[in-house]
């Protein structure tokens, strides 16, 4: 009777304390935990978007890299009906916005007037996103995509200026 304690009743004044413990239902979980865990680990990798910070340069070096290249200020307002791109000062045409057969914003329009802004600029390779309030989710990450997708790695999402 290794590890019986003395409870002060039963035969002999000692009552046994040796249990087996069942630790199936204990490993099942650990199982499930440390599998939840990993893979929260790695979709958190997935899921990460690569945003930089606006401003200057901050190396000599890179000022002299921007002078060298021509790239302008792109700036893209996104409402619910249009989509409206500027370059430094001029600003294009409004692309309407329009829904194709199956319900989802069409952007062959736009998609069109990168490749338009890339033969022109291509050392460009950075623009402003300027989503309304009203502007849907899914809209904005398939625009996002698409300058992506174009040529435009470094997109930047501000808040929608009048």
């Amino acid at each position: 009777m290794a590890g019986g304690m003395d409870t002060g009743g039963g035969k002999g004044g000692k009552k046994s304390l040796d249990t087996s413990i069942n630790l199936t239902a204990f490993i099942d979980l650990m199982a499930v935990t440390i599998s939840f865990l990993i893979m929260t680990a790695v979709w958190t990798q997935i899921g990460r978007l690569q945003v930089s910070q606006a401003g200057g340069p901050s190396t000599e070096e890179e000022q002299q890299q921007e002078e060298q290249t021509k790239t302008v200020q792109l700036n893209l307002l996104i409402t619910p009906t249009e989509l409206r791109l500027s370059a430094d000062q001029s600003a294009f045409e409004p692309i309407p916005l329009t829904k194709d057969a199956k319900g989802k914003t069409d952007l062959s329009k736009l998609v069109a007037r990168f490749k338009e802004l890339k033969a022109q600029l291509p050392d460009q390779s950075a623009i402003t996103l300027q989503p309304e309030d009203k502007v849907r989710y899914e809209d904005l990450v398939r625009i996002i995509d698409e300058c992506i997708g174009a040529g435009l790695p470094q997109v930047s999402v501000s808040a929608a200026m009048g």
